[in-house]
């Protein structure tokens, strides 16, 4: 009994210190967070104060890299559009690393919602499958969506494959190409979608392009850093097999982004594909 009485006296007194630590953490956390907050707006304020004022000549937005993107741009990318051009060319190496970010982001949507294998029957999962939360076999929604479908694929094949030529890219045919899925897994369900697109697809479509994406832009740097001739063809305006790596490089982004739309939808809606 003494014995007991002793351990209960130990684990009072370590409860006693756990809370008197929390004390001065509850006491302490405000406090620094205070203090780091007013840190940085201070760091923040005082690089606005150098930032010269608005509308004057010489600001960065009127130096010579704005002017080399308009005046040379096409020729040294090949690209009609200089957005495209300036992304997938003078700025390569960021639209990769945005890339990266959108699978990251797919990735730690991953690890947190997707559900444990199922041990269920085939007609279990028939049974408890996602449609039995939305309104089955809707035939008005099917017919709109199987008319609709098919025009928002193509024109998202059209927005990124005429990219480097018109107003669009990957990224924003990419979002098209997603949208139209979404509205096709609305309309149908997961039974009918995972005929063709599943995790295993999603996966392997994003790091084939990601691979391809910076093996080509790693030769590119590697060449332009060295002054070596490329051999990549810039490309000639107005037509769409051309300009160089812009064209596969937009195919690329566009299909990353397709990818990421729909296994996001898919993962916040029931944790699986």
């Amino acid at each position: 009994m003494k014995r007991a009485g002793h351990d209960n006296k130990g684990k009072n007194h370590w409860d006693i210190m756990d809370n008197s630590e929390m004390h001065i953490y509850n006491r302490l956390y405000p406090i620094l967070s205070f203090v780091f907050g007013i840190c940085i707006i201070a760091i923040l304020m005082a690089t606005v104060f150098y930032m010269p004022r608005l509308g004057l000549a010489q600001n960065p937005d009127n130096n010579e890299v704005s002017q080399r993107y308009i005046e040379q741009g096409m020729e040294e990318t090949g690209a009609v559009n200089i957005v495209s051009g300036m992304i997938l060319d003078y700025r390569a190496f960021d639209t990769f690393g945005e890339s990266c970010v959108l699978f990251i982001a797919a990735g730690c949507v991953f690890v947190m919602l997707k559900n444990e294998p199922s041990t269920k029957t085939e007609e279990e999962k028939i049974e408890e499958n996602d449609r039995i939360y939305e309104p089955k076999n809707d035939q008005i929604l099917q017919a709109v969506t199987s008319i609709l479908v098919p025009i928002i694929f193509v024109f998202g094949i059209y927005v990124i494959l005429n990219g480097h030529i018109s107003p669009g890219g990957g990224f924003s045919g990419g979002a098209i190409l997603g949208a139209g899925l979404i509205l096709y897994l609305n309309a149908f369900g997961f039974q009918k979608t995972e005929r063709f697109f599943t995790d295993k697809t999603f996966k392997i479509i994003t790091v084939v392009c990601l691979s391809f994406y910076c093996f080509a832009k790693s030769y590119s740097f590697y060449t332009g850093a060295n002054h070596l001739e490329s051999h990549i063809p810039k490309g000639i305006p107005g037509e769409i097999l051309s300009s160089g790596l812009i064209l596969p490089l937009n195919i690329c982004v566009g299909l990353i982004v397709t990818c990421t739309m729909y296994a996001f939808y898919c993962m916040f809606r029931k944790g699986d594909f």
